[in-house]
């Protein structure tokens, strides 16, 4: 007895599959108010120590994130990624 393999379109699998945490969290960090430690632990049901790990791996990969502090709250977001710099 053989058995067949169904092959997946990857265009079915990826539009059907949620974005991941860590797309999520970019995806705060890419709006234009950014996003804050308690936002993005939330978010991702992460602590806020495991969120700044996190945070420290974006730069590695080439990110560039800013970070302000306004009323006693710190937020963060993305100014450049490796995609607006060429990298892939």
């Amino acid at each position: 007895m053989t058995k067949t393999l169904k092959q997946k379109s990857t265009a079915t699998a990826t539009a059907s599959t949620p974005a991941t945490k860590h797309q999520q969290v970019v995806n705060l960090l890419n709006r234009d108010v950014g996003a804050s430690l308690d936002e993005m632990s939330h978010l991702a049901n992460w602590l806020p120590h495991s969120t700044l790990a996190f945070l420290t791996g974006l730069k590695k990969r080439g990110y560039v994130i800013a970070s302000d502090k306004t009323d006693g709250i710190r937020r963060y977001r993305v100014t450049s990624s490796p995609t607006d710099l060429g990298a892939k």
